[in-house]
């Protein structure tokens, strides 16, 4: 690829990266609950489906998707059910009793440096919202991204932008996407979920903790609904 078009790649990257979207919400929601350094989990269970995304364009497989109403609609509406109930979880998600003795760790570093239970002395109150393993913050990313067929046709307009027919095809489509994923994890880790870690304070308390969760709530229904209705 010639280093032209891929400047043009990486521009183009980074715009369709900074438009908000479930992923962006998606990573925030882990920045905010679990610390950045935990939130990489979810961002690369996102960059996982991206890939997936490329392959299923790269294949040909693509054309099937947009081509057959049936199959999109099923993956949209299984996506806008699958954020649904991302969104319904948090907004019914009861927070956890203030946990005083911990503000310092809270505060200092990532969830990934909080002491364990024991550690915080008998009888001390656990963290405001429960770790949740990388495993599944991976999954729930993975899902996120995955379950979105407008991915897949905005991949079908946008790929072609950037191969040539009469070059080797692999090398092509390896080079966009390593520079997607890793300009969109760039983005997600460097922006979206700094600017959520930021305020990590407000889910120090249970009140805070629980506007924290209806507001993602929200947020989710909202692209939820938008996915489903919009065409």
């Amino acid at each position: 690829m010639a280093f032209s078009l891929w400047l043009t790649l990486l521009a183009a990257c980074l715009v369709i990266s900074f438009t908000p979207g479930a992923g962006a919400i998606n990573t925030m929601g882990n920045a905010l609950n679990y610390g950045f350094r935990r939130a990489i989990w979810g961002i690369l269970g996102q960059q996982a489906a991206l890939s997936v995304h490329i392959a299923v364009v790269a294949l040909g497989v693509g054309v099937l998707v947009a081509s057959s109403p049936v199959l999109f609609a099923v993956i949209r509406y299984a996506g806008a059910a699958y954020l649904a109930y991302l969104g319904i979880r948090l907004i019914l998600r009861r927070p956890a009793p203030e946990a005083e003795g911990i503000e310092a760790w809270e505060g200092a570093g990532d969830a990934d440096d909080a002491p364990a239970p024991d550690a915080l002395g008998p009888g001390a109150p656990a963290p405001a919202v429960p770790l949740e393993s990388r495993w599944s913050m991976f999954r729930r990313g993975l899902w996120v991204n995955l379950l979105n067929p407008k991915a897949i046709v905005f991949f079908l307009a946008f790929l072609p932008q950037f191969i040539r027919t009469t070059d080797p095809l692999l090398p092509q489509y390896a080079t966009v996407a390593l520079t997607a994923v890793a300009v969109d994890i760039a983005v997600m880790w460097g922006f979206f979920a700094v600017a959520a870690h930021g305020f990590r304070r407000f889910t120090r308390t249970p009140r805070g903790q629980r506007t924290i969760d209806v507001v993602f709530g929200a947020l989710f229904l909202a692209v939820a609904v938008l996915l489903a209705v919009l065409h």
